[in-house]
């Protein structure tokens, strides 16, 4: 198992999945809900940085490795997963918001491990739609985390995070069935001849 720096990143993404877990289950005595919110969306921001320096650093560096290929991936839907289990029970977003997002998540990841098999990864690659999609989504959940009144300017503007949070994380969960769609076209002929084959 190959070893460097933008792995330990992808690494260090997977081991803080627990904490922004975790922080929401500390008694109110150890810390306040505005501050847990606080901590957990700091924690989130924290890791999805991890996850743009370790692509970033990995290219830069000509560090890629097929080992990092395969943990990337796995580490940001953990992270995702997680982040959207705790906003479902916190209430903060409906189950199937939720179940949109991550059903989608498997089903392009078990589609494109079937498209590498047969050597036609290509035609699902990642596009433009979904890369759009990942910036609301990776927006939405801080957000929701912080879930409340944001101060960008002291005094003078303030942003509601549980409006904007709730918008665009619907507005992922549109874009991910859209991508979806747009994916399962792409492979369709694939699936089509192989299933002719059988």
């Amino acid at each position: 198992m190959p070893f460097n720096f933008p792995i330990f990143l992808t690494w260090l993404r997977i081991v803080l999945i627990p904490l922004i877990v975790g922080v929401f289950y500390m008694p109110d005595t150890a810390m306040s809900e505005f501050y847990r919110n606080v901590a957990a969306c700091a924690i989130f921001v924290l890791a999805a940085l991890t996850d743009w320096f370790d692509g970033f650093l990995a290219r830069k560096w000509n560090q890629t490795s097929a080992f990092g290929a395969f943990l990337d991936p796995v580490a940001d839907k953990l992270m995702v997963t997680a982040a959207l289990l705790v906003l479902v029970q916190l209430a903060r977003i409906e189950a199937a918001i939720a179940l949109v997002i991550i059903g989608r998540e498997i089903a392009i990841s078990a589609l494109r491990e079937w498209m590498a098999h047969i050597g036609a990864a290509k035609s699902v690659a990642v596009n433009r739609l979904g890369k759009f999609k990942t910036v609301c989504q990776m927006v939405a959940i801080p957000m929701l985390l912080y879930y409340g009144p944001l101060p960008l300017v002291p005094g003078r503007f303030v942003i509601d995070t549980r409006v904007w949070g709730i918008w665009l994380i619907y507005v992922a969960a549109i874009l991910t069935v859209w991508s979806m769609l747009y994916y399962m076209k792409l492979a369709w002929p694939e699936i089509r001849q192989r299933g002719r084959v059988l």
